[in-house]
């Protein structure tokens, strides 16, 4: 099928590219045509964030969003922000000492501001703007391949094979995949996107970067008791349970109808190999500043992904011979302000703005999108991330007590304009201390009240894949898990993953990985923080994964 532009990704970025391309086409009667394919079962089932999101972005896509109907309806009413010093205590942080770039509060009464959002909502309106502007939407249709020119340009995507088991033979049920031909691609595949790390290793394009960095988002939707609920109210925090060496941070938001949403952060440079971010995830809910809301409610939904924190100092040249990479597959999100949304979005933007003027001049001489990086340099996006750059190295390099007191100054007194950069050029799978040099955590069995194990977490993500098909979770090498990451790690794949993908059974002579791949959430964890870096993420069948009703 051949289009003017493909898009890999139906999450905020690539359906902003896919609706300001088609607003350009209309405002200059211009025929174009555009393509969307997701790999979810449908548009907003792989999509999990917080999530506060910032409107600046959707005021100039769709002014009219309003009257559109898009779902954000609650806007944020109350900054809370704790440093839980124990299992017990927490010390209230007054809002003047908070960076400015997290601060949440809503001043006024115009249309901008921070909104309490289900992002999975918010695509799908998206998604059905897209469709009423002329876009060609393919949920279920993951793209596993890129396809190439003789040039070495991109020439667009191949979709995944359907119907083939678990040997690679064609059932009795095969469908080929399709190719989607584009004279541009864009690839906004979220964080860790498998054929945008294809592309930065192929093009060289982190040449000039820093190494990417991690955390593990992990997310549950509660309903709560109504006399205890507080809408509006957004509560982040650091400190218990995690440590100086294990950092992070958690997050609670009261959003509507009597729902809250709980997660935690954990940072992915993490040293501790016996670290479970799942298990931590359920010590927090045990504190009484968050135990308070959660007892006597209900978990109704579980999920977990990967988020991009690198920020400014780790962004890839987003451009090549052929397309473009967008969004938190480029590393867009913003950190000090724990969004990633407006961000998002707004590099789609500028991404369709560049293709547009692209296709109007028929540049033909090497398919390079040129005036992308001089507009991406004189927007809002580039100065919003470039006073950021600071603010992940220092927390990596200082910790989370001299890290938030530079990070104060460097917001609130210089606004990001500090004559200095700071650097963390370690990346976060080589952070692993080995295991005989580190402390062995014990954690708590659930209490089934607030705290659960991880396969009930898995059934409430609505997680299901084809079982009889090649495994999506690769190794390149079979032995490394058992003859190298088991003595020296205590492999810690077992720990990290919040799905329960990886399990070490057999005795100690004869030890072997399990790799559980109907589990997968797609996190992209074990892609990221495999110490022998040997775990490759590629897609599953169709429609494979987790199916998020409103996360």
């Amino acid at each position: 099928m051949e289009y003017d532009v493909v898009i890999v990704g139906a999450g905020p970025s690539g359906l902003a590219t896919a609706c300001r391309l088609m607003q350009l086409a209309q405002q200059s009667n211009h025929a174009l045509s555009v393509c969307v394919v997701e790999k979810g079962s449908e548009v907003g089932a792989h999509i999990l964030s917080g999530a506060i999101i910032e409107s600046k972005a959707l005021d100039e896509l769709f002014p009219d969003w309003k009257e559109r109907g898009a779902p954000l309806n609650l806007k944020a009413e109350e900054d809370q922000v704790y440093l839980l010093k124990d299992s017990d205590s927490a010390l209230k942080i007054p809002n003047c000492l908070i960076p400015k770039t997290m601060h949440n509060r809503n001043k006024g009464s115009g249309k901008s501001g921070n909104y309490l959002v289900s992002l999975g909502e918010v695509c799908r309106w998206l998604a059905e703007q897209a469709e009423q502007l002329g876009v060609d939407i393919f949920p279920g249709f993951p793209a596993a391949e890129i396809l190439y020119h003789e040039d070495n340009s991109v020439k667009g995507v191949a979709t995944q094979d359907m119907g083939v088991d678990h040997k690679g033979q064609a059932k009795s049920s095969y469908t080929e995949g399709m190719e989607l031909h584009g004279k541009y691609t864009v690839f906004s595949e979220g964080c860790r996107g498998h054929l945008g790390k294809q592309l930065i290793h192929k093009f060289d394009l982190d040449a000039n970067s820093d190494p990417q960095h991690y955390g593990l988002g992990l997310k549950e939707l509660w309903d709560i008791d109504p006399k205890l609920h507080q809408p509006g109210l957004v509560i982040h925090g650091s400190g218990w349970p995690l440590d100086e060496g294990n950092s992070g941070g958690f997050f609670l938001y009261h959003t509507d109808n009597c729902q809250l949403v709980v997660g935690l952060i954990v940072d992915l440079n993490y040293s501790n190999p016996y670290l479970s971010p799942f298990q931590e995830f359920q010590r927090l809910k045990q504190h009484p500043k968050l135990k308070q809301y959660l007892v006597g409610g209900t978990r109704v939904s579980y999920g977990a992904r990967a988020i991009a924190k690198g920020g400014f100092n780790s962004l890839p040249k987003m451009t090549f011979p052929g397309g473009i990479i967008t969004g938190c597959n480029a590393g867009t999100l913003n950190f000090a302000k724990i969004k990633g949304t407006h961000t998002a979005m707004k590099s789609g933007m500028l991404a369709a703005e560049s293709i547009f003027t692209a296709l109007n001049e028929n540049a033909k001489d090497d398919n390079q999108l040129h005036s992308f990086e001089e507009a991406f340099r004189k927007s809002w996006l580039f100065k919003e991330l470039y006073s950021a750059r600071n603010f992940g190295p220092s927390m990596h390099k200082f910790g989370a007590y001299l890290g938030g007191a530079f990070n104060f100054i460097d917001q609130n007194i210089f606004a990001g304009k500090l004559p200095f950069t700071l650097h963390d050029r370690k990346p976060d799978y080589a952070q692993l201390l080995p295991a005989k040099s580190s402390q062995k955590i014990t954690y708590p069995k659930a209490d089934g009240v607030v705290s659960f194990d991880i396969l009930s977490s898995v059934f409430l993500s609505n997680t299901n894949h084809e079982e009889d098909q090649p495994c999506h979770l690769t190794l390149q090498d079979e032995s490394i898990p058992i003859n190298h990451n088991l003595p020296i790690y205590a492999e810690p794949a077992q720990r990290y993953c919040p799905a329960g993908v990886y399990e070490v059974i057999g005795t100690e002579q004869a030890a072997k990985l399990q790799v559980n791949g109907q589990n997968c959430l797609h996190c992209k964890t074990c892609d990221i923080k495999d110490p022998a870096q040997n775990i490759t993420w590629i897609t599953p069948e169709g429609s494979g994964g987790p199916n998020y009703p409103n996360m």
